[in-house]
């Protein structure tokens, strides 16, 4: 038997590849990165706080399909075509999480899939004990 618990949700976009929205392997869960893409029509978010927003929005809804939430995730990696939106993720990250925030990394990338501008993936730990 595998350990290896594959996270799928209709209600954040679809893999573009050959990859899985997210695995769980005992209470912690690998979430793929997420880009700015609306679903159901997987079109791209309009401007950098949209797609802010619905990048979020992307991770909550896999979040909740593997049985946890934001305020869950442990670790959160931020990829940023500018670094100069780094503010405006700070903003919004304190608007749509509590303290005490996950430990996170920013990094500078020249582009990112379908001309996005920000994609973040993380690392979510489940309390089991709840």
């Amino acid at each position: 038997m595998s350990r290896r618990h594959i996270i799928h949700t209709d209600q954040a976009p679809a893999a573009i590849g050959s990859y899985s929205q997210a695995v769980r392997v005992a209470d912690t869960v690998y979430l793929s990165g997420q880009i700015g893409l609306q679903v159901p029509s997987m079109a791209m978010a309009t401007g950098i706080e949209a797609q802010i927003r619905q990048v979020f929005a992307n991770l909550s809804a896999v979040c909740t399909a593997a049985g946890g939430r934001l305020e869950d995730i442990v670790k959160l990696n931020v990829y940023l075509v500018d670094l100069a939106d780094f503010a405006l993720v700070n903003q919004i990250m304190a608007e749509l999480m509590q303290q005490p925030f996950p430990a996170r990394a920013a990094i500078g990338v020249a582009a990112l899939p379908r001309q996005a501008r920000v994609e973040m993936d993380a690392v979510m730990v489940l309390d089991t004990a709840a």
